[in-house]
């Protein structure tokens, strides 16, 4: 199905240590945390993390599906490889296109706070001045654009830097909040179970907005064809990655709801991590807390800019978008075409964006939207790795659980949230969510009826991959598209 055509990226760029880096930076934990729990504590209050937990079992199981996938089909595309050679073309496509938009949505959705962040550093009232936000975002935008275009090894060695700063940072704050003694509130298991939600659509609104939190761990398996060892690496460094966030996601959350007011969480939704750190420690805490959201946001925008344009490239290189996409540069080994087209529209929505409102509401638009997304591309995928190991499901405990029942039940949870959670959200979150997913049926079709080859593929079968010859990683060359472990498709 998916010819190599031209130069490819370059193979073994990155080791198991730089791609759980990638995989934690994914979820941008400080980030998620500043950003998303103002929202979170909106839609479920005190029941934050319940929906956090009840998120995690899931996602671990669409992170296993990735995993499992990943061992047979090594492709820059993912999900949109997986799901067009499982269940079908189209929906392998409309999985990638997914992913697509809501990474691009998300240019928006992060380039914000990384500029309301820098400006808080200085003046807290500056970081509320929307255009200015913007253009200081922007500016940290262009600047993970020239990262990413530099090449795999450069974009691995500015996230060990950004990441290792903000989880240290991250970790002193969980023990200092362990030691806080001026609560708001005390701690109460029940935060833990189902009592706070409002009822079914309560508990998947919340649900939709903790996928959030989780996505972008994925981001391992666009880097598969530039990872050493990557059938294995890819997806290991994915659970690993859900794992560790997961952690300090439920920590945080949980010491917002001991330490925080609601009226306080409330009069600072773009940044209650903030908030936090001033009450965990005065003076200091707020600023370094600032710093860590700072770094994680600028680190999330160069791992989602990895995603987008490596799923370019594939579809490029597939010929289901325009076949420039899957140029790659001579010197860098990225997919620079890919990278400047979506540097332009991203752009572009910059200023759309400043007629859209605050900070504070176009986050929280942006956040609900890109859900919607989410839980189509990660639900497929669960999906596609019960039928690619159908055959391989009964023999084993193991295979049974880990292949198939986790991963379907992730799958079906992912589409349970998408359709309760459709009654519940805004009209805008609902047209950009599922606006900019029928926006792809437009290239879907054209390209369809042009004949490439990505409509035509050959059925993945863990069966016969599994079974195949091992390629050992003296035999593969530097620059090739053939990786460590067993033989790709290509």
């Amino acid at each position: 199905m998916s010819n190599q055509r031209g130069r490819g990226l370059q193979a073994n760029a990155l080791g198991t240590v730089d791609t759980v880096v990638m995989a934690v930076a994914g979820s941008a934990p400080a980030y998620s945390l500043a950003a998303t729990t103002a929202v979170l504590v909106g839609a479920v209050g005190l029941a934050s993390p319940a929906a956090l937990l009840y998120c995690a079992i899931p996602m671990l199981g669409i992170a296993l599906a990735f995993s499992y996938l990943g061992r047979i089909d090594v492709n820059a595309g993912a999900s949109y490889s997986w799901v067009g050679r499982t269940l079908h073309p189209f929906l392998g496509f409309l999985s990638g296109w997914a992913l697509v938009v809501s990474a691009t949505i998300f240019m928006v959705a992060g380039s914000l706070p990384a500029g309301s962040m820098t400006l808080a550093l200085f003046d807290g009232k500056l970081a509320d001045d929307t255009m200015l936000s913007t253009v200081v975002g922007t500016v940290w935008f262009l600047v993970m654009l020239g990262v990413v275009l530099g090449g795999a090894r450069l974009t691995a060695r500015a996230q060990l830097l950004m990441s290792g700063v903000e989880l240290a940072i991250l970790l002193l704050f969980a023990v200092l909040a362990l030691f806080h003694t001026g609560n708001a509130s005390a701690f109460d298991w029940s935060w833990l179970g189902f009592g706070h939600f409002d009822g079914v659509s309560g508990f998947a609104s919340g649900a939709l907005i903790a996928a959030f939190y989780y996505w972008g761990w994925d981001v391992t398996s666009n880097l598969s064809e530039e990872t050493r060892n990557s059938r294995r690496t890819t997806g290991l460094a994915g659970l690993i990655g859900v794992g560790i966030v997961f952690l300090l996601f439920e920590v945080f959350t949980i010491a917002v709801n001991v330490i925080l007011s609601s009226k306080q969480i409330e009069a600072n939704d773009a940044n209650v991590l903030a908030v936090l750190g001033d009450e965990v420690w005065p003076g200091w805490g707020g600023k370094l807390l600032i710093v860590a959201v700072m770094l994680s946001t600028i680190a999330t925008l160069e791992t989602t800019l990895i995603q987008v344009t490596r799923s370019l490239f594939a579809m490029g290189r597939d010929r289901t978008m325009p076949s420039a996409l899957g140029r790659v540069h001579r010197t860098w080994n990225t997919p620079w075409v890919a990278i400047t087209v979506v540097g332009g529209v991203a752009l572009v929505m910059f200023i759309a964006s400043n007629a859209l409102g605050s900070v504070g509401e176009i986050l929280a638009d942006a956040i609900s939207a890109i859900g919607l997304q989410i839980a189509v591309y990660y639900g497929l995928a669960g999906l596609a790795v019960v039928v690619a190991y159908r055959k391989m499901l009964l023999r084993s405990a193991a295979d049974f659980l880990f292949g198939g029942l986790w991963p379907l039940f992730g799958a079906l949870f992912m589409f349970w949230i998408l359709i309760e959670s459709l009654g519940e959200l805004s009209g805008a979150a609902v047209a950009i969510g599922i606006g900019g997913l029928a926006v792809g049926l437009v290239p879907m079709l054209w390209y369809w009826r042009r004949g490439s080859d990505y409509y035509r593929p050959a059925k993945l079968d863990a069966t016969r991959t599994v079974e195949a010859d091992y390629v050992t990683d003296d035999r593969a060359a530097w620059n090739s598209v053939v990786h460590e472990g067993l033989p790709t498709d290509f």
